[in-house]
């Protein structure tokens, strides 16, 4: 991340935790470690961003989920196991992006992309139908990427 958009963010964040706390010096407010060390750090960036500049933006969780086999404990104290346990696949539109935001009253979606990892089949088929829609769609693979497309987006909107 180059060192402008960390103080962007910085600053950006400052400014919040300055009204919400206007009594505390701003050097004790906690901030936040901005970081793009993985996908989900990068993720949890690009939200706090869009957060931070006074729009909407959530992650969507589109894995499936395993339950275990279940577990007991019988009358002579013996744990037993029932089952083998088993996969329920997600009930989200295969394919969703990992955020969606409304930014300037327009729908994005953002699929976050970590060093070699490529969009699948499934992703494309969910991007064509999102612009096809109205919708943007953006990959972002880094945050100096994203505050780039972000700033040509709001001025694209005015």
């Amino acid at each position: 991340m180059k060192k402008e958009y960390k103080a962007r963010l910085k600053e950006l964040e400052s400014k919040i935790l300055h009204e919400k706390y206007p009594s505390m010096p701003i050097q004790y407010l906690a901030h936040t470690a901005f970081s793009e060390s993985s996908a989900n750090e990068l993720t949890k960036t690009i939200i706090r961003f869009i957060q931070l500049n006074g729009y909407q933006a959530e992650r969507i969780n589109t894995m499936g989920r395993f339950i275990g086999p279940k577990k007991y404990t019988d009358f002579d104290g013996r744990e037993r196991t029932i089952g083998k346990g088993k996969y329920i696949p997600t009930t989200g539109t295969k394919g969703s992006a990992d955020i969606s935001a409304t930014i300037a009253g327009r729908s994005v979606k953002i699929e976050v992309k970590y060093g070699k990892d490529r969009q699948s089949d499934a992703q494309k088929q969910y991007q064509a139908s999102i612009e096809q829609a109205g919708g943007t769609y953006i990959i972002a693979r880094d945050v100096d990427g994203f505050i780039d497309w972000f700033d040509k987006f709001l001025e694209s909107c005015k």
